[in-house]
């Protein structure tokens, strides 16, 4: 699960932090999800964000991926909740025309154009938390009086 926290002052976006948490394969999955919530709960409260945006859930043809994806996006909005942070959702072609001003951007231009507008030198790694910081910019681009945004599943 990627997650991203930027912070946007006088128009320019600053990331603070970035990452993803991870869980063992082989972990069954009420203990991965526990797991999940747990370092989500814990970024949440080093960090404080204002706000924050997670991805619609989005179905693909791999109905097994969609589920354990829809389980952990579940467990964030929960921590998220529970913190009593505001959630925002965006579609993923929401993210891709707000970060890339197209619908249609693969991976790769989504990932350079997370490094161009947050002024990095490089990609965040890995490719979760450079999602996960799409979306942070695009809530960012949406909702310009918010002052901190981040996370995502």
């Amino acid at each position: 699960m990627g997650w991203g926290v930027v912070e946007i002052t006088g128009g320019q976006l600053r990331l603070i932090e970035t990452g993803a948490l991870t869980t063992p394969a082989g972990m069954p999955q009420p203990e991965r999800l526990l797991q999940l919530y747990n370092g989500l709960c814990a970024i949440i409260e080093r960090l404080r964000p204002d706000t924050a945006a997670v991805e619609e859930l989005f179905f693909g043809k791999n109905v097994n991926t969609a589920l354990t994806v829809g389980q952990a996006r579940g467990v964030a909005l929960l921590a998220l909740a529970q913190a009593g942070i505001p959630v925002h959702e965006y579609k993923p072609l929401a993210v891709k025309q707000a970060v890339a001003g197209y619908g249609g951007a693969d991976k790769r231009q989504m990932q350079e154009m997370v490094r161009l507008t947050l002024g990095l030198t490089t990609t965040p790694r890995p490719d979760d938390a450079a999602d996960a910081l799409a979306i942070a910019i695009c809530h960012a681009y949406t909702a310009p009086n918010l002052q901190r945004f981040g996370l995502s599943s």
